[in-house]
């Protein structure tokens, strides 16, 4: 995995924490990943059916157009 650094609204940090204490999710990072996934999986249709070099070549397919 990667590190990355967000920046987010109170209102965000708040909730995601809230649901953390909760024990909806076992850390901040684990809900941020999943809302990730679940995003990516709406706006990408294909994104759980591509294999990752495939993904790279859609990508890269994007970028040129």
């Amino acid at each position: 995995m990667k590190i990355i650094t967000i920046n987010l609204p109170g209102k965000y940090l708040s909730a995601i924490q809230a649901l953390n204490d909760m024990g909806v999710y076992p850390s901040r990072s684990e809900a941020i990943r999943i809302a990730l996934r679940d995003f990516l999986a709406d706006e990408l249709t294909m994104f759980n059916n591509l294999e990752d070099e495939s993904f790279r070549m859609l990508l890269r397919s994007i970028k040129k157009s």
